[in-house]
């Protein structure tokens, strides 16, 4: 097949969108699929055989880190070299919207894909009011597709609520490989820990710094719980309000991880902390599980789909007493409460992660992708 992306984020940022669309197309192309992606420009010129077109790309004011590429004749040349028998956008914006218009000026079979919970991520920067007009926006581009894949069952049901069609669910996947319990270290532990003793447990979190992750939230948990040490994995906007906040706790700034070294920090943690409930799925929370860090995630979103509780982790209601905070450190007492539970939970979640790879979720893809062009014959014939 040959299949043209859209995407409004990839390398070189770093986010679970990434990871998809990066293992996504190395898997096409170990199938012989011929795939060009259309996405903001400092992209190398080519991905595990597929070409990357760069385009010119404006950040959003209020999430500079993520840039939104303006389509130009350069677009249109390349699709016309490659003739895509599909085109597939991903989180359709400026950039997605110029692949909606390409596939039907074209009568190219259209595939979008919903990723990133934005409407939900306004009301975290003062701009809840506008979240009714987002999504008549997000109904009008998605409706254009064939069909709309998401990336948990939270989501499909959401976005069939809010009248898009043509809903399903895109399999999760995660590198059990890269992401094991055999990479848990001292030397790691201790760069997590930075100045702090190891005199307790140690939680972790990986991601992005930002307002929509919540990450203040397990302030009370150090403070509820003293024994316990934060390691927060990542980068972002945010990184200075936070500073301000855990000043004073048991908390260590590590920044960015990649590799075997994130693979490391995952599992030389005694506990994974994702208090985000605006997530489509939380990709890193597969990969803690692939490194057999129990973890604790919001009951919202795509979260309860990897997450069952107190078997492979612990959910906390965000929207509970405090903030959620009560329920957040009750979670979290309960995962570090008793040691055999937690080596339990520990290799329940390792279990969990090994049923999902990547080669799987790309020939589901690959199937939905068939499906719609063998219908899409049929009616030619027709």
């Amino acid at each position: 097949m040959k299949i043209a992306f859209f995407t409004e984020t990839f390398l070189p940022k770093v986010d679970g969108i990434v990871t998809r669309l990066t293992k996504t197309l190395e898997h096409l192309s170990k199938a012989g699929d011929e795939v060009i992606v259309f996405c903001p420009e400092g992209c190398p010129d080519e991905y595990m055989g597929a070409k990357m077109i760069g385009v010119p790309a404006m950040p959003l004011p209020l999430y500079p880190e993520l840039k939104l590429g303006l389509p130009g004749p350069a677009v249109s040349e390349a699709l016309e070299n490659l003739k895509p028998d599909l085109i597939h956008v991903v989180n359709p914006a400026v950039l997605g919207l110029g692949g909606i218009w390409l596939a039907k000026s074209n009568n190219i079979p259209l595939v979008a894909s919903y990723h990133t919970h934005l409407p939900k991520y306004l009301e975290h920067y003062g701009m809840g009011m506008l979240e009714p007009l987002l999504w008549e926006l997000l109904k009008a581009a998605h409706n254009q597709a064939i069909l709309n894949l998401c990336t948990s069952t939270a989501m499909v049901k959401e976005l069939s609520d809010k009248g898009i069609q043509n809903t399903a669910l895109w399999q999760r996947g995660v590198d059990t490989e890269t992401f094991n319990p055999e990479l848990r270290s001292d030397e790691m532990r201790q760069k997590l820990l930075g100045k702090h003793s190891d005199t307790g447990e140690l939680l972790i979190y990986v991601g992005r710094l930002s307002a929509e992750k919540q990450i203040e939230r397990i302030k009370p948990v150090l403070e509820a719980l003293p024994n316990t040490r934060l390691a927060l994995v990542g980068d972002g906007p945010y990184r200075q309000q936070l500073e301000k906040i855990f000043e004073n706790t048991a908390t260590t700034f590590v920044g960015y991880l990649s590799g075997k070294e994130l693979a490391g920090a995952y599992a030389s943690g005694d506990a994974f902390l994702f208090p985000s409930s605006t997530e489509t799925l939380g990709l890193v929370l597969l990969e803690a599980m692939a490194a057999g860090c129990p973890v604790v995630g919001a009951n919202k979103g795509g979260i309860p789909d990897i997450i069952n509780d107190g078997q492979n982790g612990c959910l906390y209601d965000p929207d509970g007493a405090n903030g959620g905070a009560t329920s957040l450190i009750n979670a979290t007492k309960k995962l570090l409460g008793n040691e055999i539970e937690r080596q339990s939970m520990r290799n329940a979640a390792r279990i969990e992660a090994e049923k999902w790879g990547w080669s799987s979720a790309t020939t589901q893809l690959r199937d939905f992708y068939r499906a719609i062009l063998e219908k899409q014959s049929n009616k030619i014939a027709a």
